[in-house]
């Protein structure tokens, strides 16, 4: 069995988290950390965890905690992994981020977007971005799990570039999001008066995905990348719009990307059919589906996955399936909530 620890349990990626692996049959979830919370059960802050578990939060102690476990997960904030991974790491265990931490290659790209320096720029060259169906993630000891924005739109337009057919200076991303993507903490954004019933565009021109798109997608790559915030609790919609360099038609299009995904266990082309996210509710699937509209010579591409799980916590557990060897199913062969 596997021994994980989750480091920041009390967030809605943490949570899910410890859903996960409590449910994941090679794995022992040997303790959760909370600073908020610490000493209270996960079940008294998730009342619906109540008779799946009875432990109590712990208070973090990393350099601790990791000599006990094969994986930390680390569910914090921005800027608070790459203190601790050190620690982490010299405890022989790894170490899985979904913060924003190590998804950069460059640390003074880091510091241009989240405005802060990067506590262990050494340890950049120890991580791997972790999009599984893009980039192989054995053998690294830190796993940057992406950002989930760019998660829907990277497997939407990745096997376009692959194939060479868009002009990559063209790309235009219009994506949009349920109010979990913000996170559990209360902002006047998030308040319910004033997100219900509303659709608003956000960070215009200066979302932090969007370098970590660029990078993933290719050298020298600019796109414009344009979130708006959805009044659903979860799920993201990414539309992607490119010109097409050759001539292409939907039959050639979706030969690419069956090509491309085929036997990625999470990826499901759709011929006839469109995305939508109701259809991977709580599942680790992306759908995705490919058009040319002949008039104005553009691909569109539409990618829809579960914010929380494709875009955090399931592929937090996919990436530690892959590293330790497992099938990359493992613990994550959810069915989706309908209706």
């Amino acid at each position: 069995m596997i021994k994980a620890g989750i480091i920041g349990g009390s967030g809605y990626t943490g949570e899910i988290l410890v859903g996960l692996l409590l449910r994941h049959p090679k794995v022992q979830l040997a303790w959760v950390t909370s600073q908020s919370h610490s000493g209270e059960k996960i079940s008294s802050v998730y009342p619906h965890l109540k008779g799946v578990t009875d432990m109590a939060y712990k208070s973090p102690n990393p350099a601790k905690l990791a000599k006990e476990v094969d994986v930390v997960f680390a569910a914090l904030p921005n800027g608070m992994a790459m203190k601790i991974a050190g620690d982490i790491i010299s405890a022989k265990a790894k170490l899985i981020d979904l913060s924003a931490d190590f998804r950069f290659k460059d640390a003074l790209v880091f510091k241009q977007w989240y405005k802060m320096d990067h506590a262990n720029p050494k340890l950049l060259g120890k991580a791997a971005y972790g999009l599984p169906e893009i980039v192989k993630v054995k053998g690294v000891d830190i796993i940057a799990n992406p950002g989930c924005y760019a998660t829907a739109s990277i497997l939407g337009a990745y096997p376009l570039i692959d194939a060479g057919i868009i002009d990559t200076a063209s790309i235009v991303i219009d994506a949009k999001s349920g109010v979990s993507g913000a996170g559990r903490s209360l902002t006047d954004d998030t308040h319910f008066p004033n997100c219900n019933e509303g659709l608003s565009a956000y960070k215009v021109a200066s979302h932090r995905h969007t370098p970590e798109i660029e990078q993933a997608l290719g050298k020298g790559i600019k796109l414009t990348f344009t979130p708006h915030l959805v009044p659903m609790n979860r799920g993201i919609l990414a539309t992607i719009y490119a010109k097409a360099k050759r001539s292409v038609d939907d039959a050639k299009l979706l030969k690419v990307f069956e090509a491309f995904y085929k036997s990625k266990a999470f990826i499901q082309v759709l011929d006839k059919e469109l995305p939508a996210t109701k259809n991977v509710l709580g599942t680790n699937n992306c759908q995705i589906a490919v058009r040319y509209d002949k008039r104005t010579e553009h691909v569109i591409v539409l990618s829809a996955i579960d914010n929380l799980m494709k875009g955090a916590s399931g592929q937090a557990v996919q990436n530690m399936n892959i590293l330790f060897g497992l099938p990359e199913t493992a613990g994550l062969e959810m069915v989706a909530v309908y209706p």
